[in-house]
């Protein structure tokens, strides 16, 4: 049996609002985000940057993380992403390639 993999992921906008999300399928959700496909909180505010994410094999572990971050508050937030991505560099390309 192969073992599924689940994302939790923070994007940003170039204003640093940020958005707490989980997904089985972190290019594909990024994706949509970048490019507007479902309307909603990122569309309105152009959050589109990959700035953390996480992986697991436990979609329990997973859902629990999310809503654990989406809890913090924004200076916890910006501590972990910092923690990784100082730089708060758009990581969607280095882990899925070129965006079409």
């Amino acid at each position: 049996m192969l073992n599924k993999t689940y994302y939790v992921y923070i994007l940003a906008s170039h204003s640093y609002v940020l958005y707490v999300g989980m997904t089985s399928n972190l290019c594909r959700r990024v994706h949509e985000h970048k490019h507007k496909v479902f309307g909603g909180f990122t569309s309105r505010y152009n959050v589109e940057r990959l700035v953390y994410y996480e992986e697991t094999n436990d979609v329990w572990v997973a859902i629990n993380r999310e809503k654990q971050l989406k809890r913090w508050r924004r200076d916890k937030k910006i501590a972990l992403i910092e923690g990784v991505n100082a730089g708060w560099r758009d990581l969607y390309e280095d882990l899925c390639g070129k965006d079409e």
